[in-house]
């Protein structure tokens, strides 16, 4: 046999030589859960080992990321109640605590690349990603309330606005009012492809923004359509996205990949609290090994052709990297 597979298989040095596939701590993205008030780290029980922050132990907890070499982090605000209403007045407001921290961890880490998420749904009244109307979720008339959570945000530090609310035309909108107020180097990462999912769960306990009545089904995606992911995705290139998304991950691997072979922009993965959470109680009840688990679930992702990922594993992974523990 002249061609003998097995041959670059034979020790870790040549396994590395011979490795398609590549994932630096500096391809994911963190998600962190932030709160107001101060002494706060609550763990989502849902979500082990994730916590919704204050922002005086948030900061500590960003320091300690940069120093293993993540330096990307996207904030999920946990918005009190009272604080809710049903047009989200509150999420462009200027006592915002979610703009106030972004401004504060910009100051203090100008390095961190640091994304936000731009919906309704944590500043709602109804739960919804967008302004309900007698039961039913309008398009055009969320537009313009996306903008200016959009520019507020902007306003605030960020680097990239990430729309996840799956309005019609919500890039374009968004892009065109970002750079009327001169914010024209502020990324846009689109929820391209975010499907209608059973594997939200954990993430909307942490947030407490599940609808209050109905589901999303009329603007999130069909879990069974492929070719739909492609129509969004012409939409949100032609609209001015810098980066497009596909949410979740693991079971839509295909449409990663989809997206990855037919754009020529980076293509980012949101592996989901659900997907975090079921790999955890499988290693906590010992019927699979963490250690190997976590990196083959990410690497995964990023084979199938995301150049990010965001996933609760970042600072894991990172730790692992780090220390040389991988492969």
């Amino acid at each position: 046999m002249f061609r003998r597979p097995r041959r670059n298989r034979k020790s870790k040095a040549v396994r590395f030589h011979a490795q398609e596939t590549h994932l630096h701590p500096r391809q994911l993205i963190y998600p962190l859960f932030l709160v107001d008030g101060q002494g706060i780290k609550d763990e989502v029980k849902s979500l082990p080992e994730n916590y919704r922050w204050s922002l005086d132990l948030l900061l500590p907890e960003i320091e300690s990321c940069l120093e293993i070499g993540l330096d990307s982090f996207v904030l999920f605000p946990a918005v009190a109640d009272h604080l809710k209403d049903q047009v989200a007045s509150y999420s462009y407001a200027e006592d915002n605590f979610y703009l106030k921290a972004l401004q504060t961890i910009k100051e203090k880490f100008p390095e961190a690349c640091l994304m936000t998420d731009v919906a309704m749904d944590p500043y709602s009244s109804d739960g919804h990603d967008g302004l309900v109307h007698n039961g039913e979720i309008l398009n055009d008339e969320t537009l313009d309330i996306l903008a200016k959570m959009s520019v507020a945000q902007a306003q605030a530090g960020a680097d990239i606005i990430g729309p996840s609310d799956m309005m019609d035309g919500r890039v374009g909108y968004i892009r065109e009012s970002l750079d009327e107020e001169g914010f024209t180097d502020v990324s846009i990462m689109s929820y391209t492809a975010k499907y209608a999912s059973a594997f939200y769960g954990p993430f909307r306990d942490a947030l407490d923004s599940a609808p209050k009545s109905g589901d999303k089904k009329t603007y999130q995606m069909n879990p069974a359509n492929q070719r739909e992911a492609l129509v969004e995705a012409d939409l949100d290139y032609a609209e001015g996205a810098d980066y497009m998304m596909v949410k979740p991950a693991l079971p839509y691997l295909d449409i990663i990949q989809l997206l990855k072979t037919n754009y020529d922009i980076p293509i980012a993965a949101y592996n989901v609290s659900g997907e975090y959470a079921m790999l955890m109680a499988a290693c906590q009840n010992g019927w699979l090994d963490f250690e190997k688990a976590m990196p083959e679930m990410l690497l995964s992702i990023r084979r199938a052709g995301a150049d990010v990922i965001l996933t609760y594993f970042a600072k894991a992974y990172a730790k692992r990297f780090r220390d040389g523990k991988l492969g």
